[in-house]
This record gives structure tokens, C-alpha cells and sequence, in this order.
């Protein structure tokens, strides 16, 4: 059960390395771009490669019958999209693993990895984990780390956790299915929450000291990207780094002398990537050299 691209990846693993994948469950195909056209979720085209039948209920919770008829040893989610019932985690006789994209019992939840980045951890890996009805809440079977520098950002996190999770898989699954991996329970009182990045999220805190505002930039690059306001359009920031501690203009001024500068509470940043609404993506230098009228516009 997976549906984006580092699902998929996890998948082909187990494909090409001689497991026997009955079926795949994934999110319903969604329209992308501005034609709106159905494109097939990432693990669905790794399926339909190797003729693996792909099924995409619209509410697990409600739609699950179907899995008695697989008759699966075992269920293997990775970023799935959806909370699995009960009543179809008792359907394997060997239960249901998850990989969950942090080092349990921290992060719990939707979006562990972006908020490993936002709160400034330097370490970070995968949980090979029981699936019981209660958030990333099962027995831990095994684990693999990595190092977030402070170069990372979401997407590139998201790369260093698949290989995390591949090795996992090598390493353990065979062990689990032969009754050779116990597991441990989790100490509830070291337990934190990853919660959903929510639109509201997206909007980047100028009053945040710039080290906690540079975290939210990496976290929400290359996708959804964080963004402040210029001028009301969306002023996407997706790669910036601390230029000084001067605080010399009101927070949020910006200025463009062939470089974008972004004075933030406790200091100025220097922007590397970004994106005006309406706009295509590109260097700060590039934006710089078209938009000497916007310097010292303040940004919200």
C-alpha cells in the first residue's frame, strides 16, 4: 500500500527482489496541471510495469472486502494516504509493516520528514513497523538511519529516506516473515507528532529568528514551497541562507541590488531560488536583474 514517488521506489525493490506482490493499493489518480488531466499516482506505474493489479478505493475505510479475495501473507505500507482500518490490518496472517519516515517513537504522523528539517534535527532514518489502529503506534522491528546537513531539504530527504527504507526491507523483511524479528514496544513517553503541513502552513513567519525561518525553507522545498507576500501575489522562497545579524530595515524589507536580500528579525538572508506567483521558478540573480522596482518593497 503506497502512492507516491518514494513508495514506488520501495516497491520496484520489492518487485526485483523476488517478493510476490499480490496487489498494489494505492490514492486515486488526480488531475495535475493547468489541462487538469488524469496522471497515474507513481506506484501505480510501477505496477502496471510489471503487471501487478493495482486497486484505488476512494475510502479504505469503507471499500477493503476485496483484500480477502488476495489472500496476502502481509501488507507492506509506505505513505499510503489514508488511516487503514481494523478490519483490514486482521486480514494478513502475517500482519501489517509499515515504513514509517522517522526514528520512532519521534514524529509520529503525517509528515515526519518535513518536520525532522523544521525543527533542525541532524539525524533522522526509517522505522520498520507493526500497524495496529492507533497512529505509528505498533511494535518496532527494525531501523535505519541518516544524516540531515544543513544543505537537505524536503526532496532531497525524501531520496535519503527511500534508500533507508530499502535497506530496512533487504535487511529485515525476510527475518520478520520468518518469525526471526520480535520487535519492541514504543516508550510512550518519548513520543512527539509529525503533524499535516496544511496550507495555512505554507505561509513563512517573518517574525521567526532566522535559523527557524531557514528550517521552514528547506522543509517546504522543492514541494509545496513557503512563500510571503509581495505586493498580495505568493512570493515563493525555495533555497535562501543567512547573509549577517544586521538589523538595519523593518522586518520583511527587501533589497535587490543584483542579489535579493530579506531582512528578518534577528538578521538578513540572502534568497537563492524563487518564484513569483504567475512566474516561473528561478535564481534569485535572475529575479534581481528584472525587478529593481520592487527594491525596498516590504514583504508579509
Amino acid at each position: 500500500m503506497g502512492t507516491p514517488t518514494m513508495s514506488a521506489k520501495i516497491l520496484e525493490t520489492l518487485v526485483q527482489d523476488g517478493f510476490n506482490i499480490v496487489a498494489l493499493i494505492a490514492q486515486e489518480d488526480k488531475p495535475q496541471g493547468r489541462k487538469g488531466l488524469l496522471e497515474k499516482v507513481p506506484t501505480k506505474v510501477v505496477a502496471e510495469k510489471y503487471n501487478i493489479p493495482v486497486y484505488q478505493p476512494h475510502r479504505i475505510r469503507k471499500e477493503y472486502e476485496f483484500v480477502k479475495d488476495l489472500k496476502p501473507d502481509l501488507i507492506l505500507t509506505m505513505a499510503y494516504g489514508q488511516i487503514i482500518p481494523q478490519g483490514l490490518l486482521d486480514i494478513p496472517r502475517l500482519g501489517c509493516l509499515n515504513i514509517h519516515g522517522s526514528i520512532l517513537p519521534k514524529y509520529r504522523g503525517a509528515a515526519p520528514i518535513q518536520r525532522a528539517i523544521i525543527e533542525g534535527e541532524t539525524r533522522t532514518g526509517v522505522t520498520l513497523m507493526e500497524m495496529i489502529d492507533k497512529m505509528d503506534a505498533g511494535k518496532m522491528f527494525a531501523f535505519e538511519e541518516c544524516e540531515i546537513t544543513p544543505e537537505d531539504n524536503y526532496t532531497s530527504l525524501c531520496d535519503k529516506i527511500v534508500d533507508c527504507g530499502v535497506r530496512v526491507i533487504r535487511n529485515n523483511l525476510v527475518k520478520y516473515l520468518e518469525g526471526n524479528l520480535p520487535g519492541v514496544e514504543q516508550d510512550e513517553n518519548k513520543v512527539t507528532f509529525a503533524d499535516k503541513i496544511k496550507p495555512e502552513d505554507e505561509k513563512l513567519d517573518l517574525s521567526k529568528p532566522t535559523n527557524l525561518f531557514l528550517n521552514w525553507v528547506r522543509g517546504l522545498s522543492e514541494e509545496p514551497g513557503g512563500y510571503v507576500l509581495l505586493n498580495d501575489l505568493k512570493f515563493k522562497i525555495f533555497k535562501a541562507h543567512k547573509m549577517s545579524d544586521k538589523v538595519d530595515s523593518p522586518i520583511g524589507s527587501l533589497t535587490i541590488n543584483k542579489r535579493v536580500y530579506l531582512q528578518l528579525s534577528d538578521g538578513v538572508i540572502e534568497l537563492d531560488e524563487v518564484q513569483l506567483e504567475g512566474k516561473k521558478r528561478m535564481d534569485a540573480k535572475s529575479f534581481a536583474n528584472g525587478s529593481q522596482k520592487l527594491n525596498g518593497s516590504i514583504v508579509k
